[in-house]
């Protein structure tokens, strides 16, 4: 007897209904459990025609970043010649984003050296330079004079700060009276254990994540207007999901990176982190505005 998909006679023998029927009986489960159990369909995990198809979980990576700013961008709504603060700018790619989408011009600031030699890079690359540009600052003591930028955005950062009060007011001080600010913030939710929280805070260098209600009660402290708030965790469930997949599948090349003593230390951390952002670490996106004067 040929099994289902054998060769036979130069082409594959067709699987039979009960063939059919016994794959799924047998295997339904193993389905539901790697590749979801809505429907036991492939996902659209990107839609046809977009310009950065997802094909790989790296390229599935990248195009939720690429979604992220371009929301952030809808959602903030600079027009061109108006002056944007981006607080923590990463590698530069949103600031560069937000210059080539709205026409604003961006200062970009960071207290990593090297992210900012990238965002430097990138701008010089993508032809924005002149619109564009990155300096060195803390979100705690901002370097600008009152009332210098239209509006601001902080995205993953205020979670690293010591002192997010002042951060808060810094932001205040510099924007102009009806300035937005947009920015997103780690939330708690549930109980996690001690090893858990110092697993999260360790790896990502970060203060213990507090409540939405306390995040808005800080705005409102700094003078901030609560425009919009957006509970986005199931983003950050998935992309917790998404890093330890990537971080397993590439392996090889972290250790070839960062040494083996280095990644010896990561290879506990990292389920733990997993379990920590599926259960207990909650997303928000708030949209806050300086009152405006009179």
């Amino acid at each position: 007897m040929t099994a289902p998909g054998d060769r036979e006679n130069g082409g594959f023998t067709a699987p039979s209904p009960e063939d059919v029927a016994a794959q799924y009986d047998q295997f339904t489960d193993l389905y539901g459990l790697t590749a979801g159990d809505v429907g036991i369909h492939i996902g659209m995990w990107s839609r046809p025609g977009e310009r950065a198809p997802a094909s790989t979980l790296f390229d599935l990576a990248n195009l939720a970043q690429e979604r992220q700013t371009e929301y952030h961008i809808e959602t903030l709504g600079v027009t061109a010649g108006e002056k944007l603060l981006d607080i923590g700018c990463g590698t530069g790619v949103p600031a560069i984003r937000f210059a080539q989408r709205s026409g604003a011009r961006v200062t970009g600031i960071n207290v990593s050296r090297e992210h900012l030699a990238r965002a430097e890079a990138a701008a010089r690359t993508a032809g924005v330079s002149d619109r564009v540009s990155f300096r060195y600052g803390n979100a705690m003591a901002l370097d600008f004079p009152d009332d210098s930028f239209d509006a601001a955005m902080a995205i993953d950062v205020f979670d690293h700060l010591s002192d997010r009060r002042k951060a808060f007011h810094e932001t205040a001080r510099v924007l102009r009276p009806g300035g937005y600010f947009l920015m997103s913030d780690f939330t708690l939710r549930g109980k996690p254990d001690e090893t858990e929280l110092a697993a999260y805070t360790r790896a990502w260098c970060s203060m213990p994540p507090g409540t939405p209600a306390q995040t808005m009660q800080t705005a409102a402290d700094a003078g901030f207007e609560l425009i919009k708030v957006e509970n986005l965790t199931q983003n950050c469930v998935f992309s917790g999901e998404l890093m330890g997949l990537l971080y397993a599948d590439r392996h090889d090349e972290i250790v070839e990176r960062y040494g083996p003593e280095t990644v010896a230390q990561l290879d506990p951390a990292m389920p733990v982190m997993r379990t920590f952002i599926r259960d207990h670490l909650g997303y928000f996106l708030f949209l806050l505005r300086k009152p405006a004067t009179g």
